[in-house]
């Protein structure tokens, strides 16, 4: 093997390496909220569970502010919801929120993933 394609065997190696996605937190079928958006709603018997895909373009990749936007998004979703149901939900907490965050370096995309349960109030 040369060195030209050794060198390009590895460059395209890496390139595949810096392109991770955010791991799906369900496989339910997605409805678009808005263009970067989309949701996913789940009965339960105490309320419901919502997961969300959150993505955009960034081109210096500020993970933490979409982090910020994603948790944003799922909590109003999640009041929204509630609220075409005619009930409230207990207040979402931060930290039950499971999240998983990815990037594509070749497109700029950084992506997160989202699920939290909502409780209805008692």
């Amino acid at each position: 093997m040369t060195l030209h394609k050794l060198f390009a065997a590895l460059l395209f190696a890496s390139v595949l390496a810096g392109c991770a996605t955010a791991t799906k937190q369900t496989d339910a079928s997605m409805t678009p909220y808005d263009k970067d958006t989309e949701y996913a709603v789940a009965p339960q018997s105490d309320g419901f569970t919502i997961a969300i895909n959150y993505s955009r373009y960034q081109f210096i990749p500020e993970s933490g502010a979409v982090a910020i936007a994603c948790k944003s998004a799922l909590t109003a979703i999640a009041y929204e919801q509630a609220q075409k149901q005619g009930r409230r939900i207990q207040p979402l907490n931060e930290q039950r929120i499971r999240i998983s965050m990815g990037r594509n370096g070749l497109s700029g995309i950084t992506s997160c993933s989202a699920l939290a349960v909502a409780e209805w109030q008692k």
